[in-house]
């Protein structure tokens, strides 16, 4: 009798055992074939025990963890609302915010008592960019867009991800300053050609600018931005490791396979203010496109001179754009010191280009995006208070394919298969999936833009100003923006 209980329940346990093993099995092969989540796809043990924490994090943080806005560069609550707008889970949250409305630097827009109705609200205007300046000016229709962000840098599946995620999102793609390959066309959207230091994709092989390119490409592109410093590494030209130079990025770019890239820190055929007007209106003229340029601001005396300059030229020679990058954007691979310590953040940056166009006479005649940092609707909303016309990401449209934070951009084993050569861990990373979650991200940030936007009584996002918005100087006092920043006088 004994042994008979002891075989049953030594049966017993092995069914048990068999059902374990069969649910790991079962778990394995649904979590590595699943398509909605890259950690997963390519981790499956640990992306599991990886969502089973980030699950229960709530729970425990307020025991081991300071709190959800404590990371950098992007915070835990940051991240989680690129999250949910890219999977369109809406935005709404239970019993109050963790955002401290007393901390300085905090933003603060100014509600109306009577706020707009439905009935009365608008769609936000497109905006055309280089009109009359140009045979082909370009409507731009979103106000958030995907920043430059280079084939080379990042992988296939997330160009093609952003290409047709766009697309459907109407909003702009820059192509960053690898040059532009096939999936960047695959969506059939709005592309900006970046024209970098070392004119990637638009050379001749002595690696001079292509004026036979250049036509060839504005065939196809919408625009082109040359690009002269970004905010993650001004004076330093961009960085591509020789493990992420494979055959087909060295052709697109006109290097050698397998050997880092390291572009000039600045054009070589652009050694001042004057010189960057005539490349402008070369450009515009031989390919019929707008042409704006984009930089990192490290004082006031770049802008003035280049207003003063347009004024005693003429503004045909004006960039049609103006992408004003602060020391706080993002970089696939940059030396820290110049990540930490080089150029102004947006916050300073922004006004002060604002203001130095209103003063000069040229705020219509230069439509102006600001880029850094500005992931979310609360700081694009403030971009347009300030006085931009755009918003460019890059690193939010980079949460909204899956990044992580894993902080590994330049090491080519980015868990997510964004940043990376690996076609393994490329596979975690399902175009299908992605690019509504792109197209999501754009559609809700406008969206949201719109709603700050009714709530101080505004039609649409476009009527944004300064007296919009507040910021925090002190715990318990707030001060506006046009008061820190008043608004200059306009010559007569």
């Amino acid at each position: 009798m004994s042994n008979m209980i002891d075989l049953v329940i030594y049966s017993f346990g092995a069914m048990l055992g068999l059902l374990f093993v069969g649910l790991i099995i079962l778990w394995f092969i649904q979590d590595i074939t699943q398509k909605k989540h890259s950690v997963l796809r390519n981790y499956p043990v640990v992306g599991r025990l990886r969502y089973f924490l980030e699950n229960q994090g709530k729970y425990f943080r307020q025991y081991f963890s300071s709190g959800d806005r404590d990371e950098m560069p992007f915070n835990r609550a940051t991240r989680g609302w690129v999250y949910k707008h890219a999977k369109n889970r809406g935005s709404m949250i239970g019993f109050g915010s963790t955002n401290d409305l007393r901390e300085p630097g905090s933003i603060i827009f100014v509600n109306a008592a009577f706020p707009i109705l439905e009935k009365d609200q608008l769609p936000t205007p497109s905006m055309k960019i280089g009109e009359g300046y140009c045979p082909h000016p370009f409507e731009a229709k979103s106000i958030i867009n995907v920043s430059g962000m280079s084939y080379g840098a990042i992988s296939v599946p997330a160009i093609r991800s952003l290409s047709l995620g766009s697309a459907k999102a109407k909003c702009w793609l820059n192509t960053g300053e690898g040059g532009l390959s096939s999936y960047h066309l695959e969506g059939g959207g709005d592309i900006i050609m970046q024209i970098g230091t070392a004119k990637y994709g638009i050379r001749d092989e002595q690696g001079n600018f292509s004026p036979e390119r250049a036509k060839e490409l504005a065939k196809v592109v919408k625009a082109f931005e040359i690009k002269l410093s970004q905010g993650a590494k001004p004076g330093k030209g961009g960085l591509l490791p020789g493990s992420k130079v494979t055959s087909e990025i060295a052709k697109i770019r006109g290097i050698p396979e397998n050997k880092t890239s390291i572009s000039p820190n600045r054009h070589c055929d652009i050694g001042n203010v004057d010189e960057l007007l005539d490349k402008i209106n070369y450009i515009r003229t031989l390919t019929g496109r707008p042409v704006g340029i984009k930089t990192a601001i490290g004082g006031w005396h770049f802008i003035n001179e280049l207003c003063d300059s347009i004024n005693r030229r003429g503004l045909e020679y004006a960039p049609d754009f103006i992408t004003i990058d602060g020391g706080e954007g993002g970089s696939g691979a940059a030396p820290q010191v110049l990540f930490d310590h080089v150029s102004l953040s947006i916050t300073e940056a922004l006004p002060r280009v604002v203001d130095a166009l209103i003063q000069s006479g040229l705020r219509n005649r230069i439509k102006v995006i600001a880029a850094g940092k500005l992931i979310t609707s609360a700081h694009s909303a403030w971009a347009l208070c300030v006085g931009a016309d755009f918003i460019n990401t890059a690193r939010g449209f980079m949460f909204s394919l899956g990044c992580i934070q894993a902080m590994r951009c330049h090491k080519n084993n980015c868990p997510t298969g964004i940043a990376t050569h690996d076609e393994r861990l490329q596979n975690g990373l399902v175009v299908q999936e992605k690019l509504l979650r792109v197209a999501n991200y754009a559609m809700n940030v406008n969206k949201e833009i719109n709603l700050i936007a009714h709530s101080c009584g505004l039609r649409h996002a476009r009527e944004f100003r300064r007296e919009h918005v507040r910021i925090v100087e002190t715990a318990g006092k707030s001060v506006a923006l046009n008061v820190i920043y008043p608004y200059p006088k306009e010559p007569q």
